[in-house]
């Protein structure tokens, strides 16, 4: 995969997690008072690792074509952490 097929790819999937993240957003006003603070627990951990992942967004979309191979492995990395945090999440609060 070339560099900038890997960042639309990123980027499309960074605008699904926060789609997802909006939805568990718009839940958890719904949501009782008790579940109220475990969806904003979960939210907040989402966020943080979302934020994880942009960065690497960022570090690949700004390195050079030659060593953007070595982000990538970071990049990877905060991407398998989102998807995991982002599915348990979801299955948590259907």
């Amino acid at each position: 995969m070339d560099k900038n097929h890997y960042q639309e790819k990123m980027k499309a999937q960074l605008d699904e997690w926060q789609a997802e993240m909006d939805k568990l957003q718009a839940k958890a006003k719904e949501a009782s008072a008790d579940m109220q603070a475990n969806y904003e627990k979960e939210i907040e951990s989402l966020r943080q690792k979302r934020d994880e992942m942009q960065k690497e967004y960022e570090k690949v979309q700004s390195s050079s074509m030659e060593a953007w191979q070595e982000f990538k492995k970071g990049a990877d990395q905060a991407w398998d952490n989102m998807a995991e945090a982002m599915k348990s999440a979801m299955n948590r609060f259907k």
